[in-house]
């Protein structure tokens, strides 16, 4: 699949879902331990993006890191984590 079919499908669902989506903040829940299930998947995405950087999977690897980074964007904005993103290379 080139990259340009990959963006294309990832388009595609997220405005499926977001044509679809309903709120229900009966259901909304901080519970520690959903949490740390958030936090764990984005480590998850992580690793699959450096794995898949590691074999030239370009692609897969952009998309991986780029789900890890929206889940602690959803975990911040949500007031459940704070933590910086690094805005300067180390060096």
């Amino acid at each position: 699949m080139t990259l340009e079919k990959l963006v294309s499908k990832y388009i595609n669902s997220a405005e499926y879902a977001l044509n679809t989506i309903k709120t229900n903040l009966t259901g909304v829940s901080f519970d520690r331990n959903n949490i740390e299930k958030i936090i764990e998947s984005a480590k998850a995405y992580l690793n699959d993006a450096k794995y898949y950087r590691s074999e030239r999977k370009l692609d897969v690897s952009l998309t991986s890191v780029a789900y890890c980074e929206g889940l602690l964007d959803a975990l911040k904005l949500l007031g459940a984590v704070t933590f910086e993103w690094q805005t300067k290379k180390r060096e």
